[in-house]
């Protein structure tokens, strides 16, 4: 198990890890959630998929089993900018325009979106190891861009996972009930600083961004 990070720049190099992302967010987010958004039926792909936008996935025995991904909150593409700002400017249908101050968009402020482990993944540790490193190739991506921090909007129990995982994300809005769903969401924002110490505890090298294990099943 190990975490892999790129952009559209150098995304070739590691074969169909993009487009297997892309159908991991079909199967969790439309086929598990429900969520309306835009899929050709095997994969889901947004207008935040752009040069832009950067990716940090866990691979494993050559699946992809995690990801998420980032991008600054002071780029646009078109008419679209950040997911959170967008909504604020009522741009993004189901998510209220009250949750996000746009004006705290910044070069140092990021977005991380589309946080997701497979199902497949069973085991409270390796699913936590999947969340450690797919954070840790998020903020890593963040700080050498010159980010300091970054927004998400997510489930209310992010802040005990992120404290799992050594990250500690403070909530910035009122909760909000998806109809797609049926979860509460709020925006949270949280330091893009490495938990190196809690990596270690996980049994992940923070050099090689891998899990210190010759073998082991994901389910166990």
């Amino acid at each position: 198990m190990k975490n892999i990070v790129f952009d559209m720049s150098d995304m070739h190099l590691h074969g169909s890890a993009f487009y297997d992302f892309l159908r991991l967010r079909k199967r969790f987010f439309i086929d598990g959630l429900g969520w309306d958004i835009p899929t050709d039926g095997i994969v889901e792909m947004d207008q935040y998929d752009t040069p832009y936008a950067h990716y940090s996935l866990v691979e494993h025995d050559g699946q992809i089993i995690a990801g998420t991904r980032c991008q600054s909150t002071a780029v646009s593409w078109g008419p679209y900018s950040c997911m959170m700002r967008d909504a604020s400017l009522g741009l993004l249908n189901g998510i209220p325009d009250d949750l996000f101050d746009p004006d705290v968009c910044s070069p140092e402020l990021w977005e991380g979106t589309r946080l997701v482990v497979a199902d497949e993944v069973r085991s409270v540790m390796r699913r936590t190891q999947c969340l450690a490193l797919a954070i840790d190739g998020l903020v890593r991506s963040i700080r050498s861009r010159g980010g300091t921090s970054f927004i998400t909007f997510s489930p209310l129990p992010l802040q005990r996972t992120a404290r799992m995982v050594g990250v500690e994300a403070e909530r910035m809005s009122r909760a909000y009930v998806c109809a797609s769903d049926g979860r509460e969401y709020a925006v949270f924002r949280a330091p893009a600083t490495r938990a190196v110490d809690r990596l270690e505890a996980l049994g992940i090298n923070p050099e090689t961004h891998e899990v210190i294990e010759a073998e082991f099943s994901l389910a166990g």
